[in-house]
């Protein structure tokens, strides 16, 4: 039995992790012998490893928000929010582009029995959409009052409020996201994605 996409309690600021009929080929492989497994090394290491950036790049800029709202230079942070946070918002919209186009259909049909997880997968990608757009316009904001230091550690402060419940949406995505693809990359191969 293969969950619902359109159920509520599967959205990402509502599940706690996959369902069970997503986690089949996790029993299989599951996590702690992923890197010893002889077709990890190439594509799945590469992807894991933008995932990695992805949590790097926001546990910094969660350092400099904390940083700003603690009084550090707000033409710093201003600096370090508009590199750091581009980048990031960059690649993710680029990530999330690839898979949904080229990787989830070309899974979903190497492990059909998943195909839920990849629509779910594919859902995540749009509801973060939505937390990219205000994180783009909450960063701009930001940006905008450099010149301002006692505004700038106030909004800094609700800022990282926000950025603490985006990385946990983001984080929710990603661990979900590698527990499906990563076993049916590792059962059936790279060959196919081509």
């Amino acid at each position: 039995m293969t969950p619902e996409t359109n159920d509520p309690a599967l959205t990402l600021g509502a599940r706690a992790g996959l369902p069970d009929a997503l986690r089949v080929l996790l029993e299989d492989y599951p996590r702690a012998g992923w890197e010893t497994d002889p077709g990890f090394d190439g594509l799945v290491r590469f992807w894991l490893s933008k995932h990695l950036s992805f949590r790097e790049m926001l546990a910094m800029l969660t350092r400099e928000t904390q940083a700003a709202a603690d009084g550090a230079d707000p033409a710093r942070f201003a600096a370090a929010l508009s590199q750091v946070g581009g980048r990031l918002v960059g690649e993710l919209h680029g990530h999330h582009g690839i898979e949904d186009a080229h990787y989830f259909p070309r899974l979903s049909a190497m492990e059909p029995r998943l195909e839920a997880g990849f629509a779910l997968l594919d859902g995540d990608h749009h509801a973060l959409d939505g937390h990219l757009a205000d994180f783009v316009e909450a960063a701009n904001g930001l940006i905008g009052i450099a010149d301002a230091p006692a505004r700038m550690r106030g909004e800094a402060a609700r800022f990282a409020t926000r950025l603490d419940g985006f990385q946990g949406f983001l984080d929710r995505h990603l661990v979900d996201e590698e527990e499906l693809v990563v076993p049916v990359l590792l059962h059936h191969g790279t060959g196919a994605l081509g």
